[in-house]
């Protein structure tokens, strides 16, 4: 199983799961650079995956389906464009060899999924779409902070050597925020430095592990004491509210969201 991160628009990555002569892709937002890699590769397009409605996850995916009958999979509860199999929480998708396992991740959207790839050679795969991403989460348009607590708890549950394919490089100015929150965090300091070294390099921070980012990303952490501490500083939370998950968690999205 080779995994590639095709670039597409600014800064999102279009997953290429290859397997032999096959692959499936994920969020083929632009079908330019899919088109372009299955001809290089020599592969035969398997699969469409779609985790959220958003036009640079899905406007790719007429094209693709017309040029190579590849069926479409989407969350049930989105406008995906049709034809499609919609898929839901607990539904299990056999492609490639691999079982393929579809979560409900709301929060960015009402109906976001994900999928994942329990039994892969090296580690299990995690398709997370903008739910997670390294060193930060999306930011919650059509959910609430509740759900996207929710959907991250239920991702940071996977097993910690799951590699994580997020659809944006966000992970710097993820990082940079991360720091403001837990200056003194050394396993992120030093995340910061690799990463920094990678894009310097012009090569992908993703995929991430999952169980580096229970050490890094603040919204993973957001029961831990230092980044709850630091969020009440910041927001003037009331001795109530810090002890209440959503509101310590609410708060610390509204931070990033405003932090420049």
């Amino acid at each position: 199983m080779k995994l590639i991160a095709l670039p597409a628009f600014s800064d999102n990555y279009l997953w290429l799961w290859q397997q032999d002569n096959l692959a499936v892709v994920v969020d083929p937002g632009d079908a330019a650079p899919v088109v372009q890699a299955l001809a290089k590769e020599g592969l035969t397009l398997a699969a469409i995956l779609v985790t959220h409605h958003h036009a640079d996850h899905v406007g790719g995916v007429s094209e693709l389906h017309q040029a190579t009958g590849a069926p479409v999979y989407g969350p049930a509860r989105e406008d995906v464009p049709a034809p499609f199999t919609p898929v839901m929480h607990g539904d299990n998708l056999t492609l490639l060899g691999q079982t393929v396992r579809v979560l409900d991740v709301p929060g960015h959207t009402a109906g976001h999924v994900a999928y994942f790839l329990p039994d892969t050679p090296q580690s299990p795969v995690l398709f997370c779409g903008d739910t997670l991403f390294s060193g930060g989460c999306g930011r919650i348009f059509e959910g609430t902070p509740a759900q996207m607590l929710a959907s991250l708890d239920s991702l940071a549950a996977l097993p910690t050597h799951t590699r994580i394919c997020c659809a944006h490089e966000y992970t710097l100015a993820n990082l940079r925020f991360a720091l403001a929150v837990e200056p003194d965090n050394i396993d992120l300091q030093s995340y910061t430095a690799q990463c920094q070294q990678l894009r310097a390099q012009g090569t992908p921070t993703l995929p991430a592990q999952l169980g580096n980012e229970l050490h890094i990303n603040p919204f993973l952490r957001a029961r831990h004491p230092s980044v709850r501490l630091a969020v009440a500083q910041h927001a003037g939370l009331s001795a109530l509210e810090q002890t209440d998950d959503v509101a310590v968690f609410a708060a610390l999205r509204q931070w990033k969201n405003d932090f420049r």
